[in-house]
């Protein structure tokens, strides 16, 4: 406790150096006896102000993991931002403090990505989903777009666009229960079509797109929640890259949208740009550098902490994809090495982000997941539409918990086939 000197005498008080942990010591930990399984909710104290934080392995879509520096800095600067003397989450968006914040970031994620200068970059509210209906409402010109639909969020998409024109499903992978992605250059776009929409990382199918569509004359618009900052992307290649942070970058509640300058000021056929609502048109929005009202504050910054982490810590999208690769193989690896899990998706299609795989039925899935659960891997459920397992291993997934899974399947594979 520190103290206060009063009229009466000293009193304590809890000081905001208290709220700081001294030198954490995140404690990653697969030990399933009694002494270490309550350390794995919980801080621990172990003497002179200094605490053990044990951490599980994360296995989260989304929501997900960020970097531990990221949160030890997010957490030092908590309650107060330099020298504001308040937490950005207290702080006028309009303060000389949050327009360097969101300047800075977005200067990050221009070096970062290497996005050319002929594009704006937009810090949106309502999450990928609702560029669902952005996308329509401001590029679909022609009352045309093609949809290559490869996974759930890709028919969302399309269903979302069909309230506002013709959206074409010009290919799908749903006879295969999507566990592949189409030859995009075996498919027949429309000539007529304002755009080709893409979801280029399936989150709950576990594929990825491993080359993209580039049709002269037709811009291509890709969701990239599940896969933004996990390698390098030729941006140019690309009208309009949009994503939810939740997945690969910062905390939910905020989508950022990458758009080409020339596909802007314009709206879906029948609609009068004036009549798209103003926080769904894109061109009022980045107008205003996406502070037409008050942005997501904190998304923002922790943004920014994650950017300059990628670019400083890591060296850069090339060093993350060679990380996230080697994770990947790990894994993939021993699912083709056994035969009692197994993953559907053809292999040139496999996703580096969301690894899917299940056990020989249903009742072993959820007794892996609840043990595995228990021995500090959490959030493997596979979503409800695919069941099983998902392995999601983000950016900020250590290769540690990716081999102490692997270490961890192998012992449940034993004890069970």
């Amino acid at each position: 406790m520190c103290f206060v000197r009063s009229r009466q005498a000293d009193q304590p008080h809890l000081c905001a150096k208290m709220l700081l942990f001294l030198h954490p010591r995140n404690r990653y930990t697969t030990d399933k006896s009694s002494t270490h399984l309550p350390q794995m909710r919980a801080a621990v104290r172990i003497g002179k102000g200094e605490f053990h934080m044990a951490r599980v392995y994360n296995f989260s879509a989304g929501p997900s993991m960020l970097p531990e520096k990221v949160l030890r800095l997010a957490q030092a600067e908590l309650l107060e931002y330099g020298d504001s003397g308040q937490s950005v989450m207290e702080m006028s968006h309009r303060s000389k403090w949050f327009d360097a914040i969101i300047t800075e970031t977005e200067a990050s994620l221009r070096r970062v990505m290497n996005i050319p200068d002929n594009y704006k970059v937009g810090f949106f509210q309502g999450g990928a989903t609702q560029q669902f209906a952005m996308v329509p409402l401001n590029f679909m010109t022609t009352g045309k777009a093609d949809y290559i639909v490869t996974g759930n969020f890709s028919n969302l998409a399309a269903k979302e666009a069909a309230k506002f024109g013709e959206a074409n499903i010009v290919a799908s992978s749903k006879d295969k229960n999507f566990t592949y992605i189409p030859d995009v250059n075996a498919i027949a776009y429309d000539k007529d079509a304002s755009y080709i929409h893409i979801c280029q990382n399936n989150t709950i199918f576990g594929t990825q797109y491993v080359e993209v569509p580039q049709v002269e004359g037709i811009p291509l618009v890709a969701d990239m929640s599940s896969m933004i900052l996990s390698k390098p992307v030729d941006v140019s290649k690309y009208g309009c890259i949009y994503f939810g942070v939740q997945k690969n970058v910062a905390p939910a509640g905020m989508a950022i949208a990458i758009i080409r300058d020339d596909l802007l000021g314009k709206s879906a056929k029948g609609i009068p740009a004036e009549k798209i609502p103003t926080m769904m048109n894109y061109t009022t929005l980045l107008d205003k550098d996406s502070m037409y009202n008050t942005p997501p504050c904190w998304c923002i910054y922790m943004t920014g902490l994650v950017l300059k982490y990628l670019e400083n810590d890591i060296g850069g999208l090339a060093n993350m994809q060679k990380i996230n690769e080697a994770k990947a193989k790990v894994l993939y690896d021993y699912l083709d090495g056994q035969e009692f899990f197994t993953n559907p998706v053809e292999h040139r299609y496999r996703s580096t982000m969301n690894v899917t795989f299940t056990s020989p039925n249903p009742d072993m899935d959820k007794k892996f997941c609840a043990e595995a659960a228990e021995a500090g891997f959490v959030n493997l459920k596979g979503h409800r539409l695919v069941g099983g397992m998902r392995a999601s291993i983000y950016n900020a997934m250590p290769a540690e918990g990716v081999d102490k899974l692997v270490d961890f399947m192998e012992k449940f594979r034993k004890e069970n086939a």
